[in-house]
């Protein structure tokens, strides 16, 4: 492996802009352009030496990583990697991303997703919760998955009758018996932006709301395969 390459913030060194000057250095037809060309595609200063050192390392990552995908196919699951796969996952991260980081293809972590029975995110629709997730109480405490809000969450309290009483400012409703559902206060988990001063060294905040358990689903099923609730 040759010594990494250090990106200066206004050059165009993605793996697709490289990939895209390879292909135009050396084409199946035409004529090639020239390295003070590919220079200016990745918006980098003349100098050849570079410009072979940065194509030196693509193609070395590239070997390295269709070697891991090589090492990897056909073998099942570990446990480490449904782990990493269920957590990521619910912290936001996107099947490929995460895919990338197993070196394993979308379709292998797409399979855990619904083997394990881990809520599904899309943010273009309401996502129904999986068999597994399905519960009619919590605790307070229990770490849950929010199917309103497609976010991880935590349970404060049951909005009961007796709750809603001691509190000023409740309209009392009996949730179980208008929606046959018991009501939870919960505190739901969102990602902060950290150039937010607000946030200022916080990767994480969140918001309180109300939710019926209908709505909630239970993870304690992926405490099975070793999954730290907490990270979520």
């Amino acid at each position: 492996m040759v010594r990494r390459i250090k990106k200066k913030d206004h050059e165009k060194l993605s793996s697709a802009n490289i990939s895209h000057v390879m292909s135009l250095l050396e084409p199946e037809k035409g004529q090639p352009i020239s390295k003070k060309e590919a220079c200016d595609i990745l918006n980098i200063a003349y100098n050849t030496t570079r410009l072979n050192r940065i194509i030196e390392e693509y193609k070395d990552q590239q070997a390295f990583v269709a070697k891991r995908k090589s090492q990897n196919r056909g073998k099942a699951a570990t446990n480490a990697e449904i782990q990493q796969v269920v957590t990521e996952y619910l912290q936001g991260d996107n099947i490929s991303s995460i895919a990338k980081g197993l070196f394993r293809s979308p379709g292998f972590v797409k399979a855990i997703i619904e083997r394990v029975g881990v809520p599904q995110v899309d943010k273009s629709s309401y996502c129904y919760l999986p068999d597994e997730c399905v519960s009619d109480t919590f605790s307070r405490g229990q770490r849950v998955w929010s199917a309103k809000y497609q976010a991880p969450a935590v349970v404060k309290d049951e909005v009961s009758v007796d709750y809603q009483a001691e509190l000023l400012g409740f309209e009392d409703i009996n949730y179980e018996k208008k929606y046959s559902s018991k009501c939870y206060s919960i505190y739901v988990f969102q990602e902060v932006k950290q150039e937010q001063e607000f946030f200022l060294g916080t990767s994480t905040g969140g918001f309180n709301g109300y939710s019926l358990a209908c709505e909630l689903g239970s993870l304690e099923h992926l405490k099975e395969y070793g999954v730290d609730l907490s990270k979520l």
